[in-house]
């Protein structure tokens, strides 16, 4: 994206307060018509523009698919309409609700990355809360023998290693395994306006990289999901039985203001935009500012050689047990707008260049994260940022043509 286009882009997403459509081929599902007009090259919000609506927010679309079956819910924190949890509007509609499912961070989205979530009941409806992260990440077929069908309904940011899609895919093959029916509920992508980064090789699959697109793949779930099922990526090339409920008035260049915060660690726009080149460090030694108020806004570590800006992480709720905890971290703050760019290798180059302890500079996490193994020495044999990139075509630029076949909105191109 031009230079331009990146700063209009990052003006326009520092609102966040909390954190001609072409269906896929296949037969197993549905997607309700968006009513996304014409495509436009930068985020676009102008008076005129109609108010963007969820697939949730969308009740008149799905409330009659749901009604008079039993229902499973694979929600979070961010599945709301409005002010209200999907939980707690579908149970006032009458809805048959059986199970809550519940992804990394948990139902209320408030613990650590990584942290064992245990099964529970929700409080205010007394429903069985069952956690898909740790060992049973994927639900079991006794846990779908009561479900219908299985509603989908959770914010995520646009990239490779961000779970949520990892569980989506989990919920997607065991539907398909057990014949239920999985209903999405479509949502913006903030950054989707966007495609970029080494695509993942088969090796390196994993919970955090489990499909063949980039680091930032610039679809929604939605899109995603007719992708997942097109290119036969589950287990046994099945195909789920999916309907997407398309998000209304949206395009991908169509900037969006994340009502809630997606997971407990990036708590604004700055931190999601920054958020697919600086998660690359947690394959590093490199603090990515979890125990501070501004996680995936500052990096450093006690071996970055200059000492200008500095940190301390402390322990609080959603980094209990931060790296370097009481620890002096020197590195820089990317809290300006400015800073707020598309996917960049800028600071991985500059922070390994500059690291008094190279030689442990990397961890076995990295290349989980990067997808490839090949980046780890890219950088460290002193290769530009230019010539890395040239590395990942063809690729990069087959997914993009692939992508188009899914796409249920107008393109940023």
């Amino acid at each position: 994206m031009k230079h331009a286009t990146a700063i209009l882009y990052t003006l326009l997403l520092l609102g966040f307060t909390g954190c001609t459509a072409k269906q896929a081929p296949a037969t197993s599902e549905t997607t309700a018509k968006p009513t996304a007009s014409a495509t436009a090259s930068e985020p676009t919000t102008t008076p005129e523009t109609a108010p963007l609506k969820t697939g949730a927010e969308q009740t008149e679309k799905y409330l009659n698919l749901l009604k008079g079956k039993r229902i499973g819910l694979v929600v979070n924190q961010t599945s709301v309409i409005g002010k209200t949890h999907l939980v707690d509007s579908l149970v006032s509609q009458g809805i048959n609700i059986i199970t809550i499912f519940a992804p990394e961070h948990g139902f209320r989205g408030d613990a650590d990355a990584g942290a064992y979530v245990k099964d529970a009941k929700d409080v205010r409806t007394g429903l069985p809360i069952i956690s898909l992260y740790g060992k049973n990440k994927k639900p079991l077929p006794e846990q779908l023998q009561n479900i219908d069908i299985l509603v989908f309904d959770i914010q995520d940011v646009g990239t490779r290693f961000y779970t949520y899609i990892s569980t989506m895919h989990y919920v997607m093959e065991a539907a398909a395994e057990q014949n239920k029916e999985v209903l999405i509920l479509d949502r913006p992508n903030p950054n989707g306006h966007y495609v970029d980064g080494p695509v993942l090789e088969p090796a390196f699959k994993s919970f955090v990289g489990m499909h063949p697109i980039p680091i930032v793949h610039g679809v929604t779930v939605g899109e995603l999901a007719h992708m997942i099922n097109g290119e036969k990526w589950l287990e046994g090339q099945r195909q789920a039985k999916i309907t997407v409920i398309p998000v209304a008035n949206y395009t991908h260049s169509t900037a969006y203001t994340l009502p809630v915060k997606p997971s407990p660690n990036l708590p604004n726009a700055q931190a999601i935009a920054l958020y697919p080149s600086i998660c690359f460090f947690e394959g590093t030694n490199v603090s990515v500012g979890r125990g501070t108020t501004t996680p995936f806004q500052v990096i450093g570590s006690p071996y970055y050689k200059y000492k200008t800006y500095t940190f301390t992480p402390q322990s609080m709720p959603g980094a209990l047990d931060p790296p370097y905890k009481n620890q002096p971290c020197y590195g820089m703050d990317l809290t300006s707008p400015s800073h707020a760019q598309p996917f960049t290798l800028t600071y991985l180059i500059e922070f390994y260049k500059n690291s008094t302890q190279q030689e442990k500079f990397f961890n076995n996490f990295f290349e989980k994260l990067a997808g490839t193994a090949t980046l780890r020495e890219q950088i460290k044999s002193g290769k530009t940022e230019s010539e890395i990139r040239a590395s990942w075509e063809p690729t990069l630029s087959n997914y993009k043509q692939l992508r188009k076949k899914y796409l249920l909105y107008p393109d940023f191109e």
